[in-house]
């Protein structure tokens, strides 16, 4: 299979990940053997300090096209995005949390909505369909997360019920623009990710994922969730500065 005629790419942002990888991995393997697809994984190695590179390396013979991109050090899950991106050779790439609290096979989903719907980006989300939901999240989470949603729809204008679902797909071609453009590296990218699609006129479609709440998240109540409410004020704030300006 040449580089060229890789269909699809899966990023991983992996930051001490060596307990969760081989059941992932495990479950992609699955995947892209029954799906048949021409795919590509990325698991870009956050800067970890256990063997999150080595496990990921071990699974080379289960996921033949499987590569491993490091950051060096930590740089967060937005820089960890845009670098798997930035690397990925497929005409669609999916980015997806090292969990995989979306389970892989709804990523067949949003490959058919940038089809079908003929846009170029397909974000999973969990409030369109709450009944998708296998486990939630704590009461406290869940309001915080529709907080913070209310926040993103009135300052930077977008029309999704959840920016922070990590399971994104995009057509790479069309998208390159928006992770060049890309800022914000650690949890609040992702509103400046769909903030800059509609900026550039990419049309986006929001989908509805089963998913099932990690106990194990990463995502900080307190620290992280101050820092992203901080980050749609960035994102307004470049954008007023013309710090995303529009290719001719």
């Amino acid at each position: 299979m040449s580089p060229s005629s890789l269909g699809l790419s899966i990023v991983i942002p992996a930051f001490n990940e060596e307990l969760r990888l081989p059941a992932t991995l495990e479950r992609i393997a699955a995947y892209l053997k029954t799906s048949r697809r021409d795919a590509e994984v990325l698991v870009v190695d956050d800067g970890s300090k256990d063997r999150t590179a080595a496990v990921a390396e071990s699974f080379r013979d289960k996921i033949p096209t499987l590569r491993v991109v490091p950051n060096g050090v930590n740089r967060g899950k937005g820089y960890s995005v845009r670098h798997g991106v930035q690397e990925a050779r497929g005409q669609i790439v999916l980015f997806t949390d090292a969990d995989l609290s979306a389970p892989i096979e709804e990523a067949d989903k949003l490959i058919d909505a940038l089809k079908t719907h003929n846009c170029a980006v397909a974000i999973g989300s969990r409030a369109v369909d709450r009944s998708l939901i296998t486990v939630h999240e704590s009461p406290l989470r869940e309001f915080a997360g529709i907080i913070f949603n209310k926040l993103v729809r009135t300052i930077l204008w977008l029309p999704f019920v959840d920016t922070q679902c990590g399971f994104k797909a995009f057509n790479r071609e069309r998208c390159r623009i928006i992770f060049e453009q890309q800022t914000i590296e650690r949890f609040g990218f992702d509103p400046e990710l769909l903030y800059l699609a509609r900026h550039h006129g990419l049309r986006a479609v929001e989908i509805p994922v089963r998913w099932g709440h990690s106990p194990a998240t990463k995502v900080s109540m307190l620290h992280d969730s101050l820092l992203m409410f901080l980050d749609v004020f960035k994102i307004r704030g470049n954008s007023l500065l013309g710090r995303y300006a529009r290719k001719a």
